[in-house]
């Protein structure tokens, strides 16, 4: 069985919907589907707890009203006998009555997210009934009876596995299996959410779950693309990477695709597929356990980074002064991109500067700071292994003309990263695109 995760855009308009349901039942084998909510949904929910944290329930009322006209009018679209037309339209009044219900009572982040998590429960809903509408064997799971997470707010995956096999017995036979992406319910059974990765963990996990044959991940674009296709000419969507190659092209700001997404399929052994519900016959991108060996695969970028460099001769020859400064970041849990040492010094990136000031007075305990912000990281990601000789000149040629603040080489096999200035990343990424692709 495979694994189809569809995203908010891909079920984000009526059309779109009977698009997913063509694709789904293309094969004629069984599918097991993992649904975001509509596109603009979750901003929405997101909106109305804004509102009702304000203690505005007017306001909530009106984005309440307005998102309900939307979806009021989709069902015209979508469906073509009453039958479901009024099915839909029921179930679908009995949702936004449950989003008013809220503005009558207290308000906390628990409530929160049973608002958000309605947004997956209103695109499920919808496009399991017009699939029985066509015809076709479907039947819509509750992720909230399966999906959980532990005290450490980490998915549990025996409870899934478990829970998901006694669920999947119980409905065996359909065509297809519909669920949620993106909620569950922690391990005190309140509702929540997956955060990190959303939809494309929930499709992860449950493939792991299964036993799955492959995890196809669609989206609006085509796979990975070997750089960022907004700054740079001539990019290529990459048709084969291996999870660790993804998985930093993730981290570095390739926004396709979460980093942690993917690891219970790694685990599991299970390919991912990146597919374009645009254009279904494009290749994508596949991700699984095999290396393709002497390649550099994609370039990617991530901004807004700020360098922090703690310069002290009480470092030379001393144990433990990395273990404090490190411990620093950690009490402020801000974790930390680059690292390159000296023996009298260490300079550090982060991506998240919310505790900068109170970092810095820390690390002046120790040595003296320099901070350097508007800091890009580029990412070059293939098979980078050391005895591949030569591919690191072949990076740094691209990169001649660029200062270069930090160089990260040999932490992985698979990438070399370089700290510059973010008004030099157009420059840079396009250098390494003509230099390594073109």
């Amino acid at each position: 069985m495979k694994v189809m995760k569809f995203g908010g855009t891909s079920v984000g308009t009526p059309k779109r919907m009977q698009e997913v349901t063509r694709l789904v039942t293309k094969s004629g084998e069984p599918v097991f589907v993992v649904l975001s909510a509509m596109s603009g949904t979750t901003n929405s929910l997101v909106e109305i707890s804004d509102y009702l944290y304000k203690k505005n329930p007017d306001g909530a009322n009106e984005v309440i009203n307005a998102l309900e006209k939307k979806y009021l009018r989709h069902i015209e679209e979508l469906y073509s006998t009453d039958q479901y037309k009024t099915t839909t339209r029921d179930f679908l009044r009995e949702e936004f009555d449950y989003l008013r219900s809220f503005t009558k009572e207290l308000f906390t982040s628990f409530e929160e997210k049973s608002i958000v998590a309605q947004g997956e429960m209103m695109s499920t809903n919808m496009v399991a009934n017009y699939m029985k509408e066509q015809g076709i064997n479907a039947v819509l799971l509750n992720a909230l009876d399966f999906m959980r997470t532990d005290k450490n707010a980490e998915p549990d995956p025996v409870y899934i596995k478990e829970k998901l096999a006694a669920i999947m017995e119980q409905n065996q036979g359909a065509q297809v299996y519909i669920t949620q992406g993106f909620i569950c319910r922690n391990a005190y059974g309140e509702v929540d959410n997956l955060q990190r990765g959303g939809s494309d963990y929930t499709a992860s996990l449950i493939g792991a779950a299964l036993g799955a044959e492959e995890i196809q991940i669609w989206t609006d674009i085509d796979g990975m693309h070997n750089n960022d296709p907004r700054i740079v000419d001539k990019t290529q969507p990459v048709h084969q990477l291996q999870f660790e190659e993804a998985a930093e092209l993730a981290y570095f700001g390739a926004k396709i695709l979460h980093p942690t997404c993917v690891q219970p399929a790694k685990y599991a052994g299970i390919p991912v597929r990146l597919l374009n519900t645009m254009d279904p016959d494009a290749e994508g991108t596949t991700i699984s356990n095999t290396t393709e060996y002497g390649k550099i695969k994609a370039v990617a970028a991530k901004d807004n980074i700020t360098a922090i460099k703690i310069k002290s001769s009480r470092m030379l020859l001393a144990t433990g002064f990395l273990r404090k400064v490190f411990e620093i970041f950690e009490s402020y849990q801000t974790p930390i991109d680059m690292v390159c040492t000296s023996e009298v010094g260490v300079s550090m990136s982060i991506d998240n500067s919310s505790h900068l000031g109170e970092i810095m007075d820390e690390l002046k305990k120790y040595g003296t700071v320099t901070v350097d912000t508007s800091m890009c990281i580029i990412c070059v990601v293939g098979d980078l292994d050391w005895s591949n000789i030569g591919f690191e000149t072949k990076v740094m040629d691209a990169m001649k003309d660029i200062p270069v603040r930090m160089i990260s080489y040999g932490g992985s096999n698979y990438n070399i990263s370089f700290l510059i200035r973010e008004e030099d990343k157009k420059r840079a990424l396009q250098n390494l695109s003509d230099q390594l692709f073109n």
